[in-house]
């Protein structure tokens, strides 16, 4: 996914494009970034997951912090608002599920220009039928399943697998229902 940003900003539109290091949370206070360019994003498609980082405590609107002992939570939207414009950034593209989304529209709602990309492997956003990430994430989980199981079944053992999933468990269901046809 962000390679193939990378590259159609450049190539095709001249566009610079900068990454924002875990989430919203490269975006709070001191900002945490790298342009990225066809050069320095070659060679990524084989890795899971993201280059830049991820997080789910990122949420400007709600960022917990510790003052005087006690966990608070502060809107620090307005800080990221400040580092989108002082980077001279003229939109954004977040990648990512519900939260990230969420966040994005609520940026969008503040007069941030937004992209938004449905990038999750539960598979759990409404109005979307298949998320990036999701099948892929299915596939592997099934190959893995396939292999445990032969052993399993060799050395006469119960092997149990955890896979992630969110708040709709899409990935299990779907590995769940997958694995019971095999």
């Amino acid at each position: 996914m962000i390679r193939a940003i990378v590259r159609t900003a450049h190539i095709k539109y001249g566009w610079e494009v900068t990454g924002i290091f875990d989430g919203f949370e490269g975006l709070i206070g001191k900002t945490n970034t790298k342009k990225l360019t066809p050069w320095n994003t070659r060679g990524i498609l084989f890795k899971g997951g993201t280059i830049l980082g991820t997080t789910n405590r990122g949420n400007p609107f709600g960022f917990k912090t510790i003052i005087k002992g006690k966990e608070v939570e502060r809107d620090l939207s307005g800080s990221v608002i400040k580092n989108i414009k002082r980077l001279g950034m003229d939109a954004i593209i977040v990648i990512g599920g519900d939260g990230s989304l969420n966040i994005a529209n609520r940026l969008l709602q503040k007069g941030v220009n937004v992209i938004g990309v449905p990038k999750t492997i539960d598979n759990d956003l409404s109005a979307t039928l298949l998320t990036f990430g999701f099948s892929t994430a299915v596939e592997t989980a099934t190959d893995a399943l396939d292999k445990l199981h032969t052993t399993a079944e060799s050395h006469h053992r119960v092997i149990v697998v955890e896979v992630m999933a969110g708040t709709q468990a899409g990935l299990p269901l779907r590995q769940g229902w997958q694995a019971a046809l095999m």
